[in-house]
């Protein structure tokens, strides 16, 4: 399996979402954005907290490519800087992953 910054890296996305998402990421603010986005507390762990982020990104971009009525720009942004956010607290803690 790989590192959960190897799966976020390897998401391909509109270049207009992720210059959004980095703009937002930097007001992130774990305790606010990820229990809206979660529904619930936010995890102890920022990995537990990707991957259920990831899960939720998956949901939506597939609306997003099926041009469903029920995807919004706005929560896959918001989804998006809450994963952005995430990772940077997780390469804090954690450091970048070792190189192969």
């Amino acid at each position: 399996m790989r590192d959960l910054i190897g799966m976020i890296s390897a998401l391909k996305r509109p270049g207009i979402l992720v210059r959004t998402a980095k703009i937002g990421a930097d007001d992130y603010r774990r305790d606010v954005h990820l229990r809206r986005i979660l529904k619930s507390e936010a995890p102890a762990k920022t990995g537990e907290a990707i991957l259920r982020i990831l899960e939720i990104e998956s949901v939506i971009n597939e609306r997003r490519i099926a041009n469903h009525a029920e995807y919004s720009v706005a929560e896959h942004v918001e989804v998006l800087i809450a994963l952005l956010g995430e990772a940077r607290i997780h390469r804090a803690a954690y450091g970048p992953p070792p190189s192969t």
